[in-house]
């Protein structure tokens, strides 16, 4: 065999062989890249993302796009060649898999999480945005969980309404364990409770709840403080809205959408056309005060949006370093800390002003 033949015999076999190991070897890697993105003003499925009622609403122009990132699945084997395409393509990231399920999370653990923080980022989406126009919402601390197998099981239930704790008035969640951490372990606590039935029936009467109860619970040590009394329930924040608000949208997860869908009920409760037309994205989670907080893939959530057509992009302030290290051409990033920032913002877009808005750098 001529010496020329058997060296390219010999470079495709080996090429050959380069691919399969590529293909065959397995390496503990995850990739992100830029996912849908819906506009909270328009329909999704045929349907309003945003469906008030009950209350006066207003025509709106323009895009308000909350953002995804499409992550792979927390049981998907990547294979080497995969991810060295992944580190080589400009608009993927390939992330040690740890990074995306830490502590061996599964993906149905994975999965059941992320809907429980899209739950309550929808919740906290509309506290933020009628708060931001005045409007009045209710709230009460309840009981949201109990661990079994602690004191609580059986005494309290998901869903109690936690009026006092040792006669002690609670106003926020947080107020239930600086009462219970007053007792030592092993000690008992008292907490005054309207029970969930109780408080569903006055909810649907569209009353206040009167019926209480005095529930006496003994306190255990923390497994990880001997000294810290606990009784085994996680206390959360329930809402009376004074008129309908409805989120249609399945498939999503995570709380990184909380910033759009305020917006966009902002949008829908004002007649001033908060985009003027434009096509305006973003991210970010947002709490019950409307005080916006940083999401994970920023720089797949810009290309997502620019590819779409956005001009503009509301920025969590805590991301704009990163964002700001690879903008898509065309794009605009502003940067937003609170829902109040976003709506001064949006109109500063409205009116042309874009040289006064808060801008991101990379430093």
């Amino acid at each position: 065999m001529p010496r020329r033949t058997a060296t390219m015999l010999a470079s495709t076999l080996m090429l050959i062989a380069l691919l399969c190991a590529g293909v065959l070897i397995k390496v503990p890697y995850s990739e992100m890249s830029p996912g849908p993105t819906v506009n909270t003003l328009g329909d999704h499925d045929g349907e309003p993302v945003l469906q008030i009622s009950g209350r006066k609403t207003y025509p709106t122009t323009g895009h308000l796009n909350m953002t995804t990132v499409r992550v792979t699945s927390a049981d998907y084997n990547m294979n080497l060649a995969e991810a060295v395409y992944g580190w080589l393509a400009h608009d993927n990231i390939v992330v040690p898999h740890d990074t995306l399920y830490p502590d061996g999370k599964t993906e149905q653990q994975s999965s059941q999480e992320n809907a429980e923080e899209f739950s309550q980022s929808q919740e906290s989406a509309k506290v933020a945005a009628l708060r931001q126009l005045d409007i009045e919402v209710k709230s009460q601390v309840i009981v949201s969980t109990v661990v079994k197998g602690d004191p609580a099981e059986g005494k309290l239930h998901a869903g109690d309404v936690i009026k006092k704790v040792d006669g002690k008035p609670v106003k926020e969640m947080t107020d239930v364990s600086k009462l219970v951490t007053q007792r030592k372990p092993g000690e008992p606590v008292t907490f005054t409770v309207v029970p969930v039935k109780a408080a569903a029936a006055a909810e649907k009467a569209g009353k206040e709840p009167t019926e209480t109860e005095d529930i006496k619970i003994t306190t255990k040590a923390a497994e990880d403080d001997a000294d810290h009394a606990v009784v085994g329930i996680k206390a959360g924040t329930d809402h009376t809205f004074p008129f309908t608000i409805d989120i249609k949208l399945a498939d999503v997860g995570g709380p990184s959408a909380g910033l759009m869908f305020a917006l966009g009920i902002v949008d829908k409760l004002t007649p001033d056309d908060l985009t003027g037309g434009n096509f305006v994205a973003g991210t970010g989670t947002i709490e019950d005060d409307g005080k916006v907080g940083p999401i994970g893939g920023i720089e797949m959530k810009t290309v997502g949006a620019r590819d779409k057509g956005a001009e503009y992009f509301l920025t969590p302030k805590d991301n704009c370093a990163a964002a700001s290290r690879d903008v898509p051409d065309g794009l605009k990033l502003v940067k937003v800390d609170t829902i109040a920032d976003a709506v001064k913002s949006l109109k500063k877009i409205r009116k042309g002003d874009t040289s006064a808005l808060p801008k991101c750098t990379a430093s």
